[in-house]
């Protein structure tokens, strides 16, 4: 063989060897690069804004049939008669280029939120609550990459939403009910400030039955207290879903945990059997007890291994459970939410009495 050729050879087996070893971050920089809008926010023209007095501009109400009525098999869909309500705030669902943030007439991103983000995270919500979930102006999944000021802008913007949709819920459909506040991803980012600018220090504090900011990093900086105790009220749990021994990209030293399978923040490691039972809807619905364990450890949700082949982590790199932060929990989460909402209804009593 030519030296030329050999030096090619060696050059393209080192290539194929390294995207072997980082297929994943490799993957994940091309889809970046792939997600950068064209023309800056500032140059950007926004969508148009949503009114939310027109119901087409929520993913769920209550009243209406949407995919956030949704159950597993066994489980009752109880809105009708809910005592308390659910603000929730779904995930990134916009990955393009297209545009900085999301239209809300946007196909894709609308179907991708009631298809999937509904009935896994905002319907664990059912038995306890109605469930509210706005659509918003949210921004693109670069925005959360970009390293100058541009996706900082397009979050703030969603946020503007979000407060407009958080009003609009206790101006024309709360009437004084008291309420959870819930969301992923983005949506834990956009709840975590919606408590800090609403909630903290406010008269609606009393009216707040728990705060389920999930999958993002959350902190008590925001003036809710964390939750310790799987019946406490007032408070917020969060965590971020990683096999053990992967690394979480954006780990914050004062991320909150707290164990869905234990509800308290300490390190102890909570046993498949402690599961009562993971979903997905994209799978059937079926109810898979036992499915993962989990074990807080330095801010971050690990799980040593999952008992099921409905939830592959391709989507953020391999051991990266960051879209299945719900569904591998689901009959805890809904159990729990139950749990705080009867407590809370209970110590309501008993004030006023």
């Amino acid at each position: 063989m030519k030296p030329t050729l050999i030096v090619l050879a060696v050059l393209v087996a080192a290539v194929l060897i390294v995207f072997s070893l980082f297929r994943d971050p490799i993957s994940f920089a091309l889809m970046r690069f792939s997600l950068e809008p064209g023309a800056s926010f500032a140059a950007s023209t926004p969508p148009q804004a949503p009114d939310y007095a027109n119901e087409a501009h929520w993913a769920a109400l209550p009243w209406r049939e949407d995919n956030a009525d949704l159950t597993p098999e066994g489980v009752t869909d109880a809105q009708a008669s809910a005592p308390v309500d659910v603000f929730f705030i779904h995930p990134t669902t916009y990955y393009t280029s297209d545009s900085w943030n999301q239209p809300l007439d946007h196909p894709q991103a609308n179907e991708f939120t009631d298809e999937q983000v509904l009935p896994n995270q905002a319907g664990v919500f059912n038995s306890c609550c109605r469930v509210f979930a706005p659509r918003y102006r949210q921004a693109t999944l670069y925005a959360f990459f970009d390293e100058g000021t541009d996706g900082a802008a397009a979050i703030d913007f969603a946020y503007e939403d979000i407060k407009t949709a958080f009003e609009h819920y206790l101006e024309t459909y709360s009437a004084g009910r008291p309420f959870i506040i819930a969301g992923h991803s983005q949506g834990a980012l956009h709840a975590g400030r919606l408590l800090r600018d609403y909630i903290t220090g406010t008269d609606l504090a009393a009216r707040l039955v728990a705060a389920y900011p999930v999958g993002f990093n959350v902190s008590t900086a925001n003036g809710i207290a964390v939750c310790t105790e799987p019946a406490q009220t007032g408070c917020q749990v969060s965590w971020n879903t990683m096999r053990q021994g992967v690394a979480r990209m954006g780990a914050k030293a004062d991320d909150i945990c707290v164990n869905p399978l234990t509800w308290s923040t300490d390190e102890a490691h909570a046993p498949h059997e402690a599961n009562l039972g993971a979903v997905s809807f994209s799978s059937g619905a079926k109810v898979e007890v036992g499915a993962a364990d989990a074990r807080c450890h330095l801010g971050t949700l690990e799980v040593s291994e999952v008992r099921s082949d409905n939830y592959p982590t391709e989507s953020f790199g391999d051991g990266n459970y960051h879209i299945y932060d719900f569904s591998l929990f689901h009959m805890n989460i809904r159990a729990n939410a139950q749990q705080r909402v009867d407590r809370y209804l209970a110590e309501q009593i008993a004030y006023e009495g």
